[in-house]
C-alpha cells in the first residue's frame, strides 16, 4: 500500500514538475520582451525542477542520492534569483527602449486625455 502511495506522488510530482517545464519553455519563446522571458525562465528554472527532482527523491527514498539531490534543490533556490536579478538588472540598464516598449496604457487615462484636446465649443455640441 505505501508502495502504492509512493509511485502515486512520484508520478504527480513528475507530472506537475513537468507541466511547469512546458509552460516556461513556451512562454520563453512566445514572449517578446527580455524581462517576460526572464520571468518565464525563473519560473521554469525553480519550480518546475523542483518538483521534477522532488519527484525523483520519493522514487528512490531517503538515500545518499536524494540528499545529494537536496544539496542541488538548496544550490538553485540560492542561485537562480541572484542570476535572474542580474541579468534583468543589465537588461534594465542597457536597453534604451525599455520604457517605451514597457509602457501602460490606461483606458480611462487615455479618455480623459482625448476629452481634454476637444475644444470645449465642441463639447457642447455634442
Amino acid at each position: 500500500m505505501i508502495d502504492m502511495i509512493r509511485l502515486i506522488a512520484c508520478i504527480l510530482l513528475t507530472a506537475a514538475g513537468l507541466c511547469c517545464l512546458v509552460s516556461g519553455v513556451v512562454g520563453v519563446f512566445r514572449f517578446k520582451y527580455a524581462l517576460n522571458r526572464l520571468h518565464a525562465a525563473a519560473i521554469l528554472d525553480t519550480v518546475g525542477i523542483l518538483l521534477m527532482l522532488l519527484g525523483v527523491i520519493v522514487a528512490t527514498g531517503f538515500t545518499l542520492t536524494s540528499a545529494k539531490l537536496l544539496v542541488v534543490i538548496a544550490f538553485l533556490w540560492l542561485t537562480s534569483p541572484v542570476a535572474g536579478h542580474l541579468i534583468g538588472r543589465m537588461e534594465i540598464t542597457i536597453n534604451d527602449d525599455l520604457d517605451k516598449s514597457m509602457a501602460v496604457i490606461d483606458r480611462e487615462t487615455v479618455e480623459h486625455e482625448k476629452d481634454a484636446d476637444i475644444p470645449t465649443d465642441e463639447k457642447e455640441a455634442n
